[in-house]
């Protein structure tokens, strides 16, 4: 397939770093969970958390939006920054970061809305919208955005837990997209679909990643070779290694990455 280098995003390593995290410590309670972890996430590329149920991949992406703070035993140290920005720091309004750093959860969520209303809550209390018109046009882009507009357009006014469980997650990214984020984070956004709607969403971050950041947690080692550029590969609350998602799949650095990606132990 031929590509037009005008419009393929930078390499990520010619592009600036949008999250940037150094010597990151999460603890519950007593648990260390998150052990000394640093790495940066370029502009509009998609990097995939991969390891073994339990290695702290989730935990450490919960970070990145600060979602860790709604667990009253948790405590995260170090330095999380976006666009050089400490997120952390306590002047920060966490409303506001989670609307630039929005989030996509592994089991499909839609509020006991229309779907029209689900994709125009966060537009209404940000205050985005002056007119109704202009939520219109909000929650038309947003839709059109998660490739869920032609299916649903003459429809707006229905539940969107009537969706099937594949439309109900694009419409929580449409949900996340409305508010016009940096950052997307996804949650093992697929772990709950059947194939058909996982090749959907797949497609759609590849779509999307020309105009966001999106950081993907999946235990499925082929969907982050399909979707990332970077990969991290987690083991025992530590990013063992991080690299090219090819790089990490032909030639990682580390043994315990060789075996996990070998099917030897995770």
């Amino acid at each position: 397939m031929t590509t037009n280098p005008a419009t393929e995003p930078a390499p990520a390593s010619a592009r600036r770093a949008k999250l940037t995290a150094s010597g990151v410590d999460v603890f519950y309670g007593p648990k260390h969970a998150i052990k000394k972890v640093s790495i940066d996430i370029a502009e509009r590329e998609v990097v995939a958390f991969i390891g073994p149920s339990g290695c702290g991949k989730s935990t450490f992406l919960r970070c990145l939006n600060r979602m860790n703070d709604t667990i009253a035993a948790c405590r995260v140290t170090g330095d999380i920054r976006l666009d050089r920005d400490d997120i952390y720091a306590p002047d920060v309004d966490v409303v506001q970061l989670r609307a630039r750093v929005g989030m996509v959860f592994q089991k499909p969520n839609p509020f006991p809305k229309s779907i029209y209303d689900n994709v125009a809550y966060g537009p209404r209390i940000h205050g985005l919208a002056g007119s109704k018109s202009e939520l219109d046009g909000i929650v038309e882009h947003a839709l059109k955005g998660a490739a869920l507009w032609k299916e649903v357009a003459d429809r707006l006014d229905s539940p969107g837990t009537g969706l099937s469980g594949g439309q109900q997650q694009r419409l929580c990214i449409a949900r996340a997209i409305a508010v016009s984020p940096e950052v997307i984070l996804m949650d093992e956004p697929c772990s709950a679909l059947d194939p058909i709607a996982t090749a959907h969403v797949e497609e759609l971050i590849d779509e999307l990643r020309a105009r966001y950041t999106i950081v993907i947690v999946t235990h499925n080692m082929q969907q982050a070779a399909r979707v990332s550029q970077r990969t991290a590969f987690f083991h025992l609350g530590e990013l063992v290694e991080e690299n090219d998602t090819s790089v990490i799949f032909t030639n990682p650095r580390d043994e315990r990455t060789q075996g996990y990606i070998t099917g030897r132990y995770g």
